[in-house]
């Protein structure tokens, strides 16, 4: 076991949740009365489906904002970094999809069309058009909502490692194992390091509140 992810996990799990606001609380009861309160992998593809979506609506904004303001260079400039931050987090949340993905594969657990393929996609679109709308009105709003979002998975993946010791003893390999991280030797540092992606994302978004768009 990694002893420094171990140390991240009793960070997260002694720290109180965000007092999420009342969009983020709707999302997750949503999430509990259709899939359980149970933390399943499955409950864990859907919240990646859905973590990839505001960073894709950031982007989307900041190439517009970018074809109105190259003759500003050094503008443009910092609108091009917040683009390539926003594809660096966008990316992270892909690898955490694809690796869960591949273990309900390995582990030939059932799937429900839609619930698990479907639904999610709904929710994303809907998902994807709320954090777009907030970002217009006023980018901290956004900002504030993801920060909650990252906040409920981060914890989340803690509290499912706690749930799970068997974990400790279950080697982790994946065929993205090299992409994501070849250092992680256990299922249980695999959770943590995606609870531990999770709250970076988090802490960028807080950041960014204190900051003006795309500085």
């Amino acid at each position: 076991m990694t002893a420094d992810l171990a140390v991240e996990q009793a960070r997260t799990l002694g720290s109180p949740r965000r007092p999420y606001g009342p969009l983020a609380r709707v999302l997750f009861l949503g999430m509990d009365l259709v899939y359980g309160r149970a933390r399943t992998l499955r409950k864990f593809t859907v919240l990646e489906v859905i973590a990839r979506v505001p960073y894709q609506a950031w982007e989307q904004v900041a190439y517009v904002a970018m074809t109105h303001t190259y003759r500003k260079p050094d503008f443009a400039r910092r609108v091009f970094e917040f683009v390539k931050e926003s594809r660096m987090q966008q990316d992270n949340e892909q690898w955490h999809l694809l690796i869960l993905e591949e273990m309900i594969q390995k582990e030939g657990l059932p799937e429900s069309f839609l619930l698990y393929r479907l639904a999610p996609q709904l929710v994303a679109f809907f998902y994807y058009h709320v954090s777009w709308l907030l970002y217009a009105v006023d980018p901290k709003l956004s900002y504030a909502l993801n920060a909650d979002f990252e906040d409920h998975a981060e914890h989340e993946y803690m509290e499912f490692v706690r749930e799970h010791p068997e974990l400790e003893r279950r080697p982790f390999d994946s065929e993205f194992k090299a992409d994501y991280d070849e250092t992680l030797s256990t299922v249980a540092d695999l959770f943590r390091r995606i609870g531990l992606d999770e709250r970076h994302h988090k802490d960028e978004s807080l950041a960014r509140i204190a900051a003006p768009r795309f500085s």
